[in-house]
């Protein structure tokens, strides 16, 4: 059963504005540590923000699929990370995995997709 559905479109450029703005502590702010590794481990500018607007995108569906919105859980309190296959996956600790077990949710499935300016999240918890 279906007991959560979130979506999130973000422009790539709106992110990369921001970035160029307020530097590295951007990222940090959205970024847990596991995250912020990999994403400094990118070689080139163009993927740091291809990989920061992914996950802003998925911590706000998430966020959304809650129904919360992502003022009542902490960007730190998401990671996102990449299974064995190489799919998105997300996994929650703290104020988001408390709200996440009061809804019934037993499992949380997510579909990233970037594309030229755009970067899709869309995240279903399930029972």
């Amino acid at each position: 059963m279906i007991v959560g559905i979130g979506s999130d479109l973000v422009h790539v450029s709106r992110i990369e504005a921001v970035l160029e703005r307020q530097g590295e502590a951007f990222a940090r702010r959205i970024l847990r540590p596991e995250e912020l590794e990999t994403f400094c481990q990118k070689n080139k500018p163009r993927q740091q923000v291809a990989f920061l607007a992914k996950r802003f995108a998925a911590k706000e569906a998430l966020s959304k699929a809650l129904k919360t919105g992502i003022g009542k859980v902490s960007w730190q309190h998401i990671l996102v990370t990449n299974g064995p296959s190489g799919a998105p996956e997300i996994k929650l600790s703290d104020q988001a995995l408390t709200v996440f077990k009061a809804l019934g949710a037993a499992s949380v499935h997510l579909s990233l997709s970037d594309e030229k300016d755009l970067a899709l999240a869309f995240v279903v918890l399930s029972a």
